[in-house]
């Protein structure tokens, strides 16, 4: 190339960057200008129930986002209902470029995952959300609503269940375009929203979704907005999920509770048949010993394994604020541990405990299992391989409680109910172009190296995505690594949130091929 022209091209290139630096300037100086009535209105939507199957504020979710759209001047703002009637409708909008050659579609869910009010810190309600000057384990403190005009820390945080998973990725995303609209610059392609209403109860019916809107669902990518920056604080690009899938577990025992005086060491215990054999499931070094456990794993390629190994290491930084001093696998990193199937413990029940205890043999134990997949696993196979391995031990196996013959028939009994809704792990190729894009996006809204991620330990359903549109995926997450999603006193920091907006601000802007 000549040299004039390699100077035309290098001026042309610094214009660009030039023009897109201040564009993200003006949606930041946009955002700062309007943080209280953004903070309005995020309350409204987190003060709004989200489980999925409370079909009255399921609706009162999707008017509220609906409004929201409208409101911002996006197009064709409507409900993506599944076949299923009472299923959670997915909220769906557009905003068409004149010539644009490349759709990008961003997502997040406005559901959230079931609360125990009575494990919130005193003061805080699921559902009514709540500012604190910091994090409260961190002595951090509950504090007013700010009136307008005053100043608002980025360090604040709002709890409320939804705050971070993923009620944020819904409002980052709104706010993002609206910061665009209102000084005066365009997505540089077709974008369209969609916002799902069941991931936190599985995405059961989401297939239905994809197979029935295909073509308004066609695109060259998908942006999934869920999930959390790295630990270390800085940004992040993601390009999987592990898959997952659950089992529900019940011990069986005697008819009616016992004394534990009058019958202990003569009838059967069910808490402790239960928890003998889930503890048999893994080894004193954390590896399920279910046989085929870890087979069918497709391995990273190259390039994922470089991404790996540049990935930041914290796994002391997480020892010392998680309170631990040892880890379940011996000698693997947290990252190498959450890239491998796994068998968790959700929960377990029998009997009482605390002020309720009383000295009987329970009639039952129960436990939820989660099980983490990874590319490769089939997650009906691997439940299918956890029931196998519990008929080993001895156990007769039912998918109901038992009857009288049954009983009389059977020494252990448990029954078995796996869970329909589960899915498989996916990962996207890290070098795709549209992938180096989305990465160059990200980074223009950090002066820090944003952190290259193959697989996400948690799980979302993008592998409904793959299967029914052929979709390419790549997850940006913008909450805080302690918001406690799924757990008692989940919360969302500011400074996560406002960087958010400009982070879906800047993968907005991506320009059409």
């Amino acid at each position: 190339m000549k040299p004039y022209r390699i100077f035309l091209l290098l001026v042309l290139v610094a214009v660009q960057l030039s023009a897109q630096t201040d564009g993200l300037s003006r949606v930041r100086a946009y955002r700062k200008a309007n943080e209280y009535v953004f903070l309005r209105e995020f309350f409204s939507l987190l003060s709004i129930p989200n489980l999925a199957a409370d079909t009255v504020n399921i609706k009162r979710n999707t008017t509220f986002i609906m409004d929201m759209m409208t409101r911002r001047g996006i197009g064709q703002v409507r409900l993506l209902s599944p076949r299923t009637p009472g299923a959670a409708p997915a909220v769906y909008g557009e905003v068409l470029v004149p010539g644009a050659a490349r759709t990008i579609i961003f997502y997040a869910h406005y559901d959230g995952q079931p609360v125990s009010p009575a494990q919130w810190a005193p003061g805080l309600s699921p559902f009514q959300p709540k500012l604190a000057n910091g994090a409260l384990e961190r002595k951090g403190t509950l504090i007013h609503f700010p009136e307008s005009g005053d100043s608002i820390s980025p360090d604040w945080r709002i709890y409320a269940r939804g705050a971070s998973d993923d009620k944020a990725g819904v409002t980052a995303i709104l706010d993002a375009y609206e910061a665009l609209r209102r000084t005066g610059q365009h997505p540089g392609c077709n974008i369209k929203f969609f916002f799902e209403g069941e991931e936190e109860a599985g995405s059961t019916h989401l297939s239905e979704i994809l197979d029935q809107y295909k073509p308004l669902l066609a695109s060259d990518l998908w942006i999934i907005c869920d999930g959390p920056v790295h630990q270390s604080g800085k940004k992040q690009v993601v390009f999987g999920v592990r898959g997952d899938a659950h089992m529900e577990l019940t011990v069986f025992a005697s008819r009616r509770p016992l004394h534990s005086g009058h019958y202990g060491n003569w009838a059967p215990n069910p808490a402790l048949m239960l928890s003998k054999l889930l503890a048999s499931m893994k080894n004193d070094s954390g590896r399920v010993v279910i046989p085929g456990f870890y087979e069918d794993m497709v391995p990273f390629t190259a390039r994922e394994k470089e991404a790996l190994r540049q990935i930041p290491p914290v796994d002391e930084q997480m020892k010392a604020e998680l309170g631990i001093i040892s880890t379940e696998i011996p000698g693997l990193s947290l990252m190498e541990s959450i890239n491998l199937p796994s068998l968790n413990i959700n929960g377990m029940q029998s009997g009482h405990v605390g002020s309720n205890s009383n000295n009987i043999i329970p009639t039952t134990a129960s436990a939820d299992l989660d099980l983490r997949l990874v590319l490769g696993n089939d997650w009906q196979r691997q439940q299918q391989r956890v029931t196998e391995y519990i008929a080993k031990q001895g156990f007769h196996v039912l998918d109901h409680d038992p009857d009288g013959a049954e009983r009389s028939q059977y020494e252990k009994i448990i029954k078995v109910i796996n869970g329909m809704d589960g899915y498989n792990a996916q990962r996207t190729p890290m070098d795709l172009p549209i992938a180096f894009e989305v990465i160059r996006a990200v980074q223009k809204t950090t002066t820090e190296q944003v952190v290259l991620v193959p697989s996400l330990g948690g799980s979302l359903p993008l592998f409904l995505f793959e299967k029914y549109l052929q979709g390419k995926t790549i997850i940006v997450p913008i909450a805080n690594h302690d918001n406690n999603q799924h757990g008692e006193n989940e919360n969302i920091r500011l400074d996560n949130l406002w960087k958010g907006i400009e982070t879906m601000a800047s993968l907005m802007m991506i320009e059409s091929r």
